[in-house]
């Protein structure tokens, strides 16, 4: 019997007990968790990484992704206010914490219990740099907690001035930038020693989403998130009101300087800024993958080639202005109608000094090159070819910001009641408008977005005219729908991506969906021939194909557009300024923009054969007077055929 100073309850026995289990499971969830962590040592060394290639529809080689150099800097040669524009966005508590801030750690982790998911990372720069080196960026539990103990045997090795240096030279900044030394090059073209203070700002933003913040991928988006961390070095006082102030208003003024390829440099960006989303940017520029793309070389280089030839005409037509030329710009996009495949893709007329990608993020006024898609919703809503409507001055009462609008014909002449058919071959304003005034311009914008239009559409009568911003390749793809049998495809430029084993590891799923009528298609299609070969069109003639289309002009010849397609390609050119001045009088869509797709499709439709146009069961082809709509004779010498959805035929006016 033990007595006296040895005597133990039971009552503490147990707790003793209770106690050592839970010290043993929390040894053995440390030991655990510890096994495997990696060894924090060698952290300037880095494992070779395999190329990714990137090939074009043929297989041949359109580029590399790879880390060639990281071009890490010693911590002097960083900007002082890059660093403190990161420490204060991305950790205030640098200097002050032992690795993980543990009252950030509990705010995330309410946070993401009510939200159901990781919506808040709480992430301090010594974690996000035992991330980066050592883990993968998968959000988990089990991740996180190794996460942070690799931080804190980061700091006992480390002291903060290392820690800081290794991160800012390892964290990933978007577009195969690693360390802020490559993003400076490759976004500026210069040191980071040489930032500016609103460039230092723009590429400490970089961290939180570096894809989705690149200023080549979006420039809008990477100056927004750029001012944001300038107004949070303010309100922490690390700059003026009045230094923050001027930052503002710096222009946003990139010098791509990366890798020497490339074959398609726009085409090559706008596939890796999805693939760096779904795939993550170490499996895609260190994984040694093979990527496989819908993009045809050859019509690369042609259309590469009509846009230099019809820019180069086009400046030599263009007066010097205050001693310097006018240099406007151009952007071709190609799709494959029947898979929405990507062909080839101009972005600029030179990459290295503008990567802003003008066919896939300009958005700019399409002037008459929207009014198909008016024209195709009243087919749709059984409006026939031959319906009267008048062209002739017209007043609307506050139809334009609570003004009275007198819109104007291009011509400035009026030719009475016309045809629909006759009105979207010779690209009559008023009767365009008048037409839309009937659908309904809230209608007509919802089938726009319908034929995949995802741009904000101003649901006004000027929407008619074009009034409202969209990009190129939505516009292309709209397009597409009336030779696609009412079919929309999103346009898609990867195929697939194989790894080194061979493995497929990402394909594409084409979406398809019927956005209109067969029969209603092929009335739109069948009225945008006859632009070509009687109207605004009537350049692409020339080639001898079946082809439709419709040019675009906006009021001062900002912008110049041309957007046509075969039976089998789709292509769409614009042509303008940047600073949206003029092209100069007279730089309409047919004379600016039409030449470049002309000379495009005489290379794309080169190895293919003769087709003719989608004519579905439900359809009569009808002779009519051209001018009255009236149904004449086949043997008349001024007889239009004209495709009609049976039973539609009819004479009336608006």
């Amino acid at each position: 019997m033990v007595t006296g100073f040895f005597r133990i309850s039971k009552p503490t026995m147990l707790l003793l007990l209770i106690g050592s289990l839970i010290s043993g499971v929390f040894a053995g969830l440390f030991i655990g968790f510890t096994r495997d962590l990696p060894q924090i040592r060698a952290l300037e060394t880095f494992s070779p990484s395999a190329v990714t290639r990137v090939y074009s529809a043929e297989r041949v080689l359109l580029s590399e992704l790879y880390l060639e150099k990281r071009d890490p800097i010693t911590l002097d040669k960083i900007p002082a206010n890059l660093k403190l524009a990161l420490i204060a966005t991305e950790d205030r508590k640098f200097y002050r914490h032992s690795g993980v801030d543990l009252k950030a750690i509990a705010r995330a982790i309410i946070k993401d219990i009510l939200a159901g998911e990781f919506v808040e990372g709480a992430s301090t720069i010594t974690q996000q740099l035992a991330k980066t080196l050592f883990l993968t960026p998968r959000k988990t539990i089990v991740r996180k907690i190794k996460e942070a103990l690799l931080a804190f045997q980061l700091e006992r090795r480390y002291t903060k001035d290392e820690i800081l240096r290794l991160y800012l030279n390892q964290i990933y900044l978007g577009s195969g930038a690693y360390g802020v030394e490559s993003a400076a090059r490759i976004y500026f073209g210069k040191s980071a020693s040489k930032l500016t203070l609103a460039e230092s700002a723009l590429i400490a933003g970089l961290p939180k989403s570096p894809s989705r913040y690149s200023p080549l991928v979006n420039p809008d988006l990477a100056v927004k998130r750029r001012n944001t961390v300038l107004k949070q070095m303010a309100a922490t006082g690390i700059i003026s009101a009045q230094t923050y102030s001027a930052a503002l208003q710096e222009p946003l003024q990139l010098h791509y300087h990366g890798a020497d390829t490339d074959q398609a440099p726009y085409f090559i960006e706008f596939i890796k800024e999805q693939l760096e989303q779904v795939l993550g940017p170490d499996t895609l520029y260190k994984g040694g993958l093979s990527v496989y793309t819908t993009l045809s070389a050859k019509l690369q280089s042609a259309a590469e080639q009509s846009v230099d030839g019809g820019i180069k005409t086009l400046r030599d037509r263009i007066r010097t202005h205050n001693g310097v030329a006018d240099t406007p710009q151009a952007a071709l996009l190609a799709l494959d109608i029947p898979s929405g495949g990507i062909l080839a893709m101009v972005g600029g007329i030179d990459f290295k000094t503008s990567p802003y990608n003008r066919a896939t993020m300009a958005r700019r006024q399409p002037g008459s090159a929207f009014k198909p898609i008016v024209y195709a919703h009243a087919i749709e809503r059984g409006f026939p070819q031959n319906r009267l409507i008048l062209d002739a001055p017209v007043i609307f009462k506050k139809a334009k910001k609570g003004q009275d609008w007198t819109p104007e014909n291009f011509s400035n002449s009026f030719q009475g009641e016309m045809t629909l058919r006759r009105a979207l071959t010779i690209s009559a304003n008023i009767p365009a408008v008048r037409l839309i005034e009937i659908l309904g311009p809230a209608s007509v914008a919802n089938f726009a977005h319908q034929l995949g239009i995802a741009s904000r559409l101003q649901p006004n009568l000027s929407l008619a005219l074009g009034t409202s911003e969209v990009s190129l390749l939505e516009l292309t793809a709209a397009y597409a729908v009336f030779a696609n049998q009412g079919h929309w495809l999103r346009p898609y430029g990867v195929l697939e991506v194989v790894d080194r084993r061979g493995r497929i590891i990402w394909r594409t799923k084409p979406h398809k969906k019927v956005v209109m009528s067969r029969t209603g298609a092929a009335v739109v299609t069948d009225m945008l021939q006859n632009v070509v070969n009687a109207g605004t069109g009537r350049r692409a003639k020339s080639l001898g194909r079946p082809l439709a289309g419709k040019t675009g002009t906006t009021n001062g010849y900002r912008d110049a557009l041309f957007i046509g397609f075969s039976p089998t390609v789709a292509v769409g050119v614009w042509v303008g300024q940047d600073d949206f001045s003029t092209l100069g009088e007279r730089e309409t869509g047919a004379r600016a923009a039409l030449p470049i797709w002309t000379e495009f499709m005489r290379a794309a439709l080169s190895e293919r054969p003769y087709q003719y146009f989608d004519r579905p069961d439900g359809l009569d082809q009808i002779a009519i007077n051209p001018i009255t709509g009236e149904k004449v004779s086949e043997s008349d010498p001024i007889a239009d055929k004209a495709l009609f959805k049976k039973g539609t035929i009819r004479r009336g006016s608006s």
